[in-house]
């Protein structure tokens, strides 16, 4: 059986990839890279991410706001919960916590998490979660508003086993990104050996984060593969039995994936 990769996490609308889109989802295909979810990170970009979708059957689509936008428009539980309504949405986020690149006060933060989770439990469509040092508020707010009722994954997953068990605990499924690849990721690579098979994810949050040996240049779903057969070394399974694994998990996790890809068809 061929392989089939999915690109869980990718920004496709961001320039670096929009500019040569083409070539990057020829890339993509000659790759075995099969689907790909380009995810949204603000309300004004939005409509870029809904167009690839809706011109791409292959590409889906999710609403969020990234932890880290500051600027942009800060969407209601209600707002959320309508721009969802798009057909070709499968999730809600990127959302989530980051105590990394923005630091005091970070209640506003934690308030915007609040709203994402509840407007994916509303919509009744997963969560795509970034945390970056915020670990335990990540979980502690997932736990506090039910996020075990719609589920989601934590993307480009970095943390220890900890927060791992914990977020598999609520039924998260755990993302990995060509961080897994680098020489420093020892760590990392420990707990992606463990993750349970059903539960795993492969992403690349391109353009940023290329694996080796592309490190440092821009990323692009084609270099999923290279995600993919370092997880297949690690856990000592075959290649295609990885990458067939983590994209049915992909369409148990994005249920609205089928539908959404069938309509695009129609």
């Amino acid at each position: 059986m061929a392989a089939s990769l999915t690109d869980s996490h990718c920004h496709l609308n961001l320039e670096h990839l929009r500019n040569n889109l083409p070539q990057v989802l020829q890339n993509a295909r000659e790759n075995g890279v099969g689907h790909m979810l380009c995810v949204g990170v603000s309300i004004e970009k939005l409509p870029e991410v809904l167009a690839l979708a809706h011109d791409h059957p292959n590409i889906f689509a999710s609403v969020g706001v990234h932890p880290d936008e500051q600027t942009g428009h800060d969407p209601s539980v209600d707002e959320l919960v309508q721009l969802a309504n798009d057909p070709r949405v499968v999730a809600i986020g990127e959302t989530g916590l980051d105590y990394y690149r923005i630091k005091g006060d970070m209640t506003w933060q934690q308030d915007r998490f609040r709203r994402h989770i509840r407007a994916a439990r509303r919509c009744r469509k997963p969560l795509i979660v970034h945390t970056r040092e915020a670990a335990a508020d990540t979980i502690r707010l997932l736990r506090e508003e039910g996020a075990e009722s719609v589920g989601g994954v934590m993307h480009c997953f970095t943390e220890g086993w900890e927060t791992a068990r914990a977020a598999l605990d609520l039924g998260f499924y755990i993302s990995f990104s060509g961080i897994v690849t680098f020489r420093n990721a020892d760590s990392l690579r420990a707990v992606a050996a463990k993750v349970p098979a059903d539960r795993l994810l492969i992403e690349t949050d391109a353009p940023y984060l290329a694996p080796v040996p592309f490190r440092g240049k821009t990323n692009e779903p084609a270099f999923v593969r290279y995600v993919a057969e370092e997880l297949s070394k690690l856990r000592d399974v075959p290649f295609e039995e990885l990458a067939n694994s983590t994209t049915q998990n992909f369409f148990t996790l994005f249920k609205d994936a089928h539908s959404s890809e069938a309509l695009a068809h129609a």
